[in-house]
């Protein structure tokens, strides 16, 4: 990444490339079941904010996992793109796409309560659990 943060990555066939501006290049994973279920683990991330720009959107398929959120996979290939929250329009791309990940630094895990006995990380990380992560991030109930 170079000092604007600015990074590139496409999915494994490149019918789809993006280009991100995240505030930091701080990894996180979620380890909530819809995520597992997705992936086949713990969904491994960037959080890129709002400003993303993709070339081959026509190639860009979504799945309306919930009311608040959508996951992006590439019509061709299959490869996993983006978490995206609908009302923030906030882009959570898999750190797998990018095509400089030297700067990444693995930080943060959320649903540590629902992740399973078989697999554990060795990094030092700030863990949330997802009663945790809904209380910070949840919007108010109207």
């Amino acid at each position: 990444m170079t000092e604007r943060n600015t990074a590139k990555g496409r999915c494994l066939c490149g019918a789809v490339a993006f280009t991100a501006h995240p505030a930091q290049c701080h990894v996180g994973a979620c380890h909530c079941k819809m995520c597992r279920k997705w992936g086949g683990g713990p969904y491994m991330e960037i959080d890129c904010g709002t400003d993303v720009v993709f070339e081959g959107t026509e190639n860009i398929a979504l799945f309306n996992s919930s009311q608040w959120a959508e996951r992006g996979f590439c019509r061709s290939c299959g490869s996993h793109l983006f978490y995206h929250l609908k009302e923030t329009n906030q882009h959570m791309m898999q750190v797998g796409l990018f095509d400089d990940d030297e700067a990444f630094q693995f930080t943060h895990q959320v649903f540590v309560d629902e992740k399973p006995a078989y697999y554990s990380f060795a990094n030092h990380t700030e863990d949330m659990t997802g009663a945790e992560v809904f209380a910070k991030f949840a919007p108010p109930s109207a």
